[in-house]
């Protein structure tokens, strides 16, 4: 670990134990005040720290914002894990479920069909980020000064005749989602299998992770599969509250 890492995490580990100022920081850490404020600079740029009016330093919110996504995340697959069963139990098709982990969404629960037909994807395995619905409503939730450098990295390999095979059509396609709160793989993934995708809400009301039905065309045409939205979004739903999420009443 580099020294200016290890630093500014010891930073953050004295702040955890309360506010402090420049002075007791350096003296904890056995670093120059010049060096112990250069970095403190840093991480309340990037909202980790920040000083109040008598210059004594805090932890940011992102720390807290992070701290909530993970524990999103650490328990996402215990707390969906019945209402997945049940939805599986009571429709038969191939239920997902996928978070984002780094700068990849894996499947982290999957349900099989009550039929014979099994797709590719399997637990621990990365979605691909281009043509899968579990990916498109994930990466929505981003906001755009974080999602267009990401989307810029990624991999646009064609898997089928109708992969979306470039940023700008990936944009729109994400503004689409954004609108109408879910997304469709209509055979982009792998051929004859369509998919349609909800999201998974923490209790900072982020997307922490996505929910997802598979149909190949040979036991429903597209069509039918849309008549699995209403069902599949209530169970989006039912997680989301589980997870502590508290949706806005409109008034």
């Amino acid at each position: 670990m580099s020294q200016s890492v290890a630093r500014a995490l010891h930073l953050l580990i004295q702040l955890g134990n309360g506010p402090a100022t420049l002075d007791e920081l350096a003296q904890s850490t056995g670093v120059h005040k010049t060096t112990v404020l250069r970095l403190l600079r840093t991480l309340a740029d990037e909202r980790f720290t920040f000083r109040d009016q008598s210059n004594r330093y805090h932890l940011g919110s992102r720390v807290f914002e992070l701290a909530a996504r993970g524990t999103d995340q650490r328990e996402i697959r215990a707390i969906a894990s019945p209402h997945l069963v049940a939805f599986n139990r009571a429709y038969g098709r191939t239920t997902h479920l996928a978070a984002m982990e780094g700068n990849d969404i894996v499947y982290i629960d999957k349900l099989e069909s009550h039929d014979q037909i099994r797709m590719f994807s399997r637990i621990g395995l990365s979605a691909n980020l281009n043509s899968t619905a579990v990916a498109k409503v994930i990466l929505a939730d981003l906001p755009d000064a974080e999602l267009r450098p990401f989307v810029a990295t990624m991999d646009f390999t064609r898997r089928t005749p109708n992969t979306i095979t470039t940023p700008e059509a990936f944009l729109a396609e994400i503004d689409k989602v954004r609108a109408q709160g879910w997304a469709q793989d209509r055979e982009e993934n792998e051929p004859s299998i369509n998919c349609i995708g909800v999201p998974i809400r923490g209790a900072s009301g982020r997307v922490v992770a996505a929910v997802s039905v598979s149909v190949p065309n040979v036991v429903l045409p597209f069509e039918e599969v849309l008549d699995l939205l209403g069902p599949l979004q209530e169970v989006g739903e039912r997680i989301s509250r589980d997870c502590g999420y508290l949706p806005t009443v409109k008034s």
